[in-house]
């Protein structure tokens, strides 16, 4: 028996929507026509780089931690998201958009938090609520779109990241599978601050 659909009749979806569903992330892209997993992700890494750029960030990340609440998602923003992709910018020939409006149709529409494009391309959104998962739920959406929006056949994979700031999840969207993997492990800042700095230097320089 087919399953009733989970969107509304009549209402437009924005990104955030998703956020806000309560229905699992595998009922929410199937609607879309792709398949969902939980899974170990083998994300591209870069070790060519300036160890001491790991270890300045670590620097800030020890100093903030203690003097600044990080409790609003502009704190976040400002003192943990902020510095990492600006050492991403430095070192590699990425484009960073922030707030990137993209609209598909009535049920994929919004803001990219953050769009880096360069030899690959990642979206990184911002869970809100500290709700890594109902994040991902977003994340899910927003790459199903861009692999709608994204018109160039040689880019087989897609990449997404969520993070509350000190958390950070990555998934992934095969083009040719239609297929989403969120990827088992997670990763803290600043403990693992050189497995995500590499991880997202690995993905754009794919």
């Amino acid at each position: 028996m087919k399953r009733k659909s989970i969107f509304k009749d009549g209402k437009k979806y924005t990104f955030s929507d998703y956020f806000d569903m309560k229905n699992p992330t595998d009922e929410i892209v199937s609607e879309f026509g792709y398949s969902y997993e939980m899974a170990v992700i083998a994300l591209p890494k870069c070790t060519d780089y300036d160890q001491n750029i790991v270890k300045n960030l670590n620097d800030t990340f020890y100093t903030v931690f203690p003097r600044i609440p990080l409790t609003s998602e502009t704190a976040k923003r400002e003192f943990l998201i902020a510095p990492l992709l600006l050492e991403i910018i430095k070192h590699s020939v990425v484009k960073i958009n922030i707030e990137y409006p993209l609209e598909i149709d009535d049920k994929l529409s919004g803001y990219l938090d953050y769009f880096l494009r360069a030899n690959q391309e990642l979206i990184v959104i911002e869970a809100k609520k500290k709700d890594i998962d109902s994040g991902f739920n977003q994340l899910a959406a927003e790459l199903i779109a861009l692999d709608k929006y994204e018109d160039n056949e040689q880019i087989d994979i897609l990449y997404g990241a969520v993070t509350l700031g000190d958390l950070w999840k990555f998934g992934t969207l095969d083009r040719h599978k239609k297929h989403i993997v969120k990827n088992i492990h997670s990763y803290t800042i600043p403990e693992d601050t050189e497995d995500v700095f590499s991880t997202l230097l690995g993905i754009i320089t794919d």
